[in-house]
């Protein structure tokens, strides 16, 4: 059976709706340092995730995410980025206590935290809700 028309403009303002119910906000999960930690366990736990994984690029000297220059900052930036870069798996955000898992966009200015899209995103998908509307509405 050939996909309605009806079905589709179903689909756009659904889609519509979603994002305009969301605020346009981006729900999610983000690794970030925990603020009761020494510089010399951060500094440790920030070289371990650049070496294991983390993309690191964006909290070097000429990266989008070097200002702040602090410990704090750029150990957040990493941790999140080994964290998302390991689909989330569970004791990714740990680093020997160090961090800890944020709800609130550590995102700030120009630096941009990659989300953990939840589960609401797959909805946005125009496949998944073009099946989901024709099986709704045959």
């Amino acid at each position: 059976m050939a996909p309605s028309h009806h079905h589709l403009v179903l689909v756009i303002l659904l889609q519509v709706l979603l994002i305009v119910g969301t605020g346009g906000r981006v729900e999610g999960a983000w690794c970030v340092a925990k603020s009761n930690v020494s510089p010399t366990q951060l500094q440790t736990a920030l070289d371990y995730a650049c070496g294991a994984g983390a993309d690191c690029a964006p909290i070097t000297s000429s990266g989008l995410c070097f200002l702040p220059n602090t410990i704090q900052a750029h150990a957040s930036y990493a941790f999140n980025s080994y964290y998302q870069r390991k689909s989330n798996a569970p004791g990714s955000c740990d680093f020997s206590s160090s961090a800890t898992i944020a709800t609130t966009d550590p995102s700030y200015g120009s630096c941009v935290y990659p989300p953990n899209p939840r589960y609401y995103f797959r909805l946005l998908d125009p496949f998944f809700l073009f099946s989901f509307v024709s099986n709704m509405f045959p």
